[in-house]
């Protein structure tokens, strides 16, 4: 449809490296939408006729029937999804067909095909997420008074509570939502019109168009529009540290189900067996989930790699852009839907958990901390608890072994009262704080989240409402 200029047929190995199929044909739906969206703008501005708009549609419907049930083949020597579509269009209507690219490049139509493309699969991710967030709160509600070590630098530290745990999570997740969301609304302005790269001298409805695809108006700089890939570096971006903080949460669960700390008790049905070893409960699910991130962080890179030398605006590296997008949305797809599931079904040895802390070293602290309250200055408090734990371990002694006489040998600053806080559940139960681990403060930080995730779901429903309207597109019997 381009070679009037050429007077070469292209090489066969050149139509095999610049063929896009096997990575854009995912984008006939929107495609489509997209080619409806513009017929009907072209008949608004005059420049094609109602029937002619009417049979561009039609035969738009027909081709998208074609697609659905597998009889239309895709042809390589027409290099990609666009092309394939338009030939098409013109051997079902004839004259009408070869009218729809008025006004129109290849270059603005990508731009407007992919953000149709992309807002879907996000809207998908978005509920995948409130998922995700659900089960960590019904796992913080469940666990929210369980208590277990809490690690710095994977040692002992403090005892927290498991809800608020969860709760951490549920902050790393919400903020990945929040992120999504950011990538949502950065796709709100369509790029249809602006042409290869300078607009158009012709009279062309661009805010019909984007009003017909459910954005909220047309891109303000043709240049930009063809040019710029910062949606799908936006989507990325949220990808990246959604796997990162999958792959944390992963690392977590592996670790604490392992024989040694074993207070973690993962389902067996998110779990697999050895070939050899009868024993074996491993916790591959997890695993996977870890080894996926590499994948999803590459992909980032690997568009930001492509994208720091081109000039302005569209060059032919950006047809790449698609390939680590859809690689990567596989990814978190598979995810988000296996996690959500399994963080249902995770049980606690809660026993097992409060025997690891038995020696009662995490209450190290809360000594420290009833020390400053008598007035004692924290680095001189933080010294004398240091020399307590010290004779401890000399002596092969626990915090709880020491009687009171004991205590008073060791710290003539303590009162009778002292005793008072050496035990977990009180260690807990005293931070109140405002994001601390105490039930109290979880529970609270639990409602607030049960709020986000309504607010969260108000977000997602207005872009899907957005998304809907170009969906309209492919089931009105008439145009708009």
């Amino acid at each position: 449809m381009w070679k009037g200029r050429f007077s070469e047929e292209t090489s066969d190995v050149v139509r095999s490296f610049t063929q896009s199929l096997d990575i854009d044909w995912c984008l006939a739906e929107c495609d489509i939408q997209g080619s409806i969206a513009h017929a009907l703008a072209l008949a608004k501005a005059g420049l094609i006729s109602p029937g002619e708009s009417v049979a561009i549609r039609e035969g738009l419907m027909r081709i998208l029937a074609e697609i659905r049930s597998g009889e239309f083949i895709p042809s390589a020597d027409l290099e990609d999804v666009h092309m394939n579509i338009e030939h098409r269009l013109t051997e079902l209507i004839g004259s009408a067909g070869a009218r729809l690219h008025t006004g129109r490049s290849r270059n603005d139509q990508v731009a407007t095909t992919m953000r149709l493309f992309l807002r879907n699969r996000l809207l998908s991710l978005g509920d995948g997420m409130l998922r995700l967030l659900d089960a960590l709160l019904g796992a913080a509600r469940k666990h929210r008074e369980c208590i277990v070590p809490g690690y710095t630098h994977l040692q002992q530290a403090q005892p927290i509570t498991l809800g608020h745990y969860w709760m951490a999570h549920f902050a790393a997740f919400r903020r990945d939502l929040e992120r999504l969301l950011f990538a949502l609304d950065s796709m709100t302005e369509c790029p249809l019109g602006a042409g290869a790269l300078a607009g158009s001298t012709l009279p062309l409805d661009r805010e019909c168009a984007a009003a017909l695809l459910g954005f909220s108006g047309p891109t303000d700089n043709s240049l930009d529009s063809v040019g710029q890939r910062d949606y799908i570096f936006n989507y990325h971006s949220f990808a990246a540290m959604f796997a990162v903080h999958a792959s944390r949460l992963s690392e977590d669960l592996v670790l604490y189900s392992s024989q040694e700390f074993g207070w973690i008790l993962l389902p067996d049905a998110f779990c697999t067996g050895s070939s050899m070893m009868p024993q074996k409960k491993n916790p591959d699910v997890l695993e996977l989930i870890r080894g996926k991130t590499g994948q999803v962080i590459g992909h980032l890179l690997d568009l930001l790699v492509s994208l720091k030398g081109l000039p302005m605006t569209y060059d032919r590296d950006l047809q790449e852009d698609k390939r680590g997008m859809e690689s990567s949305l596989a990814v978190v797809e598979s995810v988000l839907a296996v996690l959500p599931p399994l963080l249902s079904a995770v049980e606690v040895d809660r026993e097992r958990a409060v025997r690891g802390m038995s020696d009662g070293f995490v209450l190290a602290t809360d000594v420290a901390e009833y020390l400053v309250q008598r007035g004692i200055p924290f680095r001189d408090a933080h010294w004398k608890v240091g020399r307590i734990v010290r004779d401890c371990l000399e002596k092969r002694k626990t915090l709880f072994d020491l009687t009171c006489e004991d205590w008073k040998s060791l710290l003539p600053e303590a009162g009778d009262d002292l005793a008072g806080i050496l035990s977990l559940r009180a260690s807990v139960e005293r931070r109140t704080t405002f994001g601390g681990t105490a039930p109290e403060e979880v529970a609270q930080r639990i409602s607030d989240g049960e709020k986000s995730l309504f607010e969260y779901g108000r977000a997602l429903e207005s872009h899907r409402k957005a998304h809907s309207t170009a969906g309209e597109l492919l089931c009105s019997s008439k145009p708009a």
